[in-house]
């Protein structure tokens, strides 16, 4: 899918959240807005990005108080991103060689304009290489 871009796939919506939101706030915030991650901020800075999935792995598996956990205490901050017009091949090399789910996209001048997933990716791709060696094992499947 050479021709497609990842401003072609990319979810627009980004919520932002200051470090100091609590966990909860954060996971009711994510429910509300239908999106799986939030992009954290210190001020008028990036300070990295949280998923749902962090939030259990980081949070509610560990016995942390999601009440009194913040996002500042379980964010990724290493941020990965790539720019609008790259190829979601590309996206999807990137995913692979950094390990990651999502990537924040930004325009020519670096600036935040959405976020692309592996979903978002999958939706795209055939044969759909980012799910290359995934299988469903649920029961009954």
């Amino acid at each position: 899918m050479a021709g497609v871009k990842v401003r072609d796939v990319m979810t627009r919506k980004v919520v932002y959240l200051p470090a100091g939101t609590p966990l909860d706030e954060a996971a009711s915030a994510m429910r509300d807005a239908d999106i799986g991650d939030v992009v954290v901020t210190d001020g008028p800075n990036l300070l990295g990005m949280v998923t749902d999935r962090d939030i259990v792995v980081r949070a509610v598996a560990e016995a942390r108080d999601v009440r009194q956990t913040t996002l500042g205490a379980i964010a990724t901050r290493e941020i990965v991103m790539i720019e609008q017009n790259s190829t979601v091949d590309a996206a999807a090399a990137l995913m692979r060689e950094r390990a990651v789910r999502r990537i924040l996209v930004c325009d020519s001048d670096r600036r935040l304009v959405g976020i692309v997933s592996l979903g978002d990716l999958a939706m795209r791709l055939t044969p759909a290489p980012a799910l290359a060696g995934a299988h469903d094992t649920a029961p009954g499947r």
